[in-house]
Formats: C-alpha cells, structure tokens, sequence
C-alpha cells in the first residue's frame, strides 16, 4: 500500500527466466501488494520459475497472444485484483524496479495519473546501450508525434508505465492491437481522454538477453505508431471517428 492505495506490478513476460528473479528480487514490497505475471507462451520455463520465487499470480497463455496481448490480460487482472496503482514492469531487467516507488508517489498523492520512465531524459538511453539507429528512430518519430498529437513527452516508447485505475477504467485499451503498437494506442488514447502524463529519468540496459525486435518489426512499428498518430490528429479535429477513442 501506499498512501491507502493499492498497488500492483505486472510482468508481460516471454521467455524471461533468465533475468525474471533478478527484477522480481528489486521490486519494493514494502509499498508492492501484488506481482503479476502473464507467461506469453514461452518456450522457457518462465512459468515455473515465476511461482518458484513466490509470485502468487501467474497465467499462462495457451495461445502467444503478443506483447498487446499479454498487456491487456496482465491489465484485466490487476484490476479485478482491486489495483488502484499499477506498474507495467518488463521482466527483463531493461528497466529498474527501484523507480517504483518515486513514480508511485505522483499517483498516489494524485500529482498525475500515469508516470512513464523515459529513456531519453537526461543520458540513460545511449549510455545503456541504445544502438543509434533506434536512438534516432525514436527521436524523429516522438517529434512527428508531439505535432500531431500537441503533446510534449520526451518519448513514446518506453516500456516502463504506471497508471492509475481511473485511467486504466477511462479507456478501453481491450479494442486495441495485440501486437507492439499497443503502447502507442494506449498513450493516444490516454491523451484523447485528457488525462495528463509525468516523465521520470529512467536508465536502461541493453545486453543479450534484453528483449528487442528486429529491424523487420521495427518498421512496422514505426509506421504503426505514426498511424495511430494521424489518427488522434483527425479525430481531434472531427473528420473521423475511431473506435479507439470513442468507445
């Protein structure tokens, strides 16, 4: 608990078991009531593992659903859980559990309703490792999208998010994609509801067993995001209507 409110981290997870115990053993359980974890169809024993080290809840997809997928399930279940604050934590140890606490309390002293760890801020992502081609990917497409969403985040694409359970029960992140696009649509929509978002220096790691896409699904992605992008553009201004944020 803090500050009265419950919170709950959650672990999309694939293919994790070799830097799942290293996250899980930095989480701050003084203020963390409930793990979650959602197992993707992993090829591993990431399952296993994860209830060997005491994670209460874990599930188990019979089916890879892909990162949206597993988010959306991972999301559905903090809530029925009762989650007034929730942490998207990715268990490969790209991004540190220590800043749990530091984004936990602008939620919970109702500062901002969603906290994401950016990469960018400061040095942390060159310093971790970024390769400069996904440096300058993120760079170009974040400036294409603060214009058309007039927004001003440093980045779009971290992984590292903390949400409150107004926002999460104020948009309807379930109709999204299952694929990597997901995050982007649920910012989008985030924006679209007038909800506010607070940036916290967050380093990172890249190393072999960091999960990533390949160039491939990268291209894919950033299409994607500026799709999602023209999309919050045109409706804001009223010659279209999506589902996404009408729904």
């Amino acid at each position: 608990m803090i500050k009265g409110k419950k919170l709950i981290v959650i672990l999309p997870a694939y293919n994790a078991a070799k830097t799942l115990k290293k996250t899980y053993d930095e989480i701050p359980f003084d203020i963390v009531d409930e793990v979650v974890l959602v197992d993707d169809k992993s090829s591993d024993n990431t399952s296993e593992l994860a209830r060997e080290i005491g994670i209460k809840h874990v599930i188990r997809h019979e089916e890879n659903k892909g990162y949206g997928g597993n988010q959306k399930t991972c999301y559905n279940k903090a809530l029925e859980l009762g989650g007034d604050i929730v942490v998207m934590l990715h268990p490969d140890y790209q991004y540190t559990p220590k800043l749990i606490e530091s984004m936990a309390h602008l939620i919970a002293n109702d500062v901002y309703p969603v906290v994401i760890g950016s990469r960018i801020l400061g040095k942390g992502a060159l310093k971790g490792g970024m390769p400069w081609y996904k440096y300058v990917a993120n760079r170009l497409l974040t400036l294409s999208q603060n214009i058309l969403m007039n927004q001003k985040l440093s980045e779009y694409h971290t992984g590292y998010r903390m949400f409150s359970k107004e926002v999460l029960e104020g948009i309807n992140y379930n109709i999204n994609s299952d694929d990597f696009i997901f995050d982007n649509q649920m910012l989008a929509q985030i924006f679209y509801k007038g909800f506010e978002i607070a940036e916290i220096t967050c380093p990172t790691k890249y190393f072999e067993d960091a999960s990533s896409i390949n160039l491939a699904r990268s291209s894919k992605y950033g299409m994607g995001v500026l799709g999602v992008s023209w999309l919050y553009f045109f409706n804001k201004i009223g010659i279209a209507k999506s589902k996404m944020f009408h729904s």
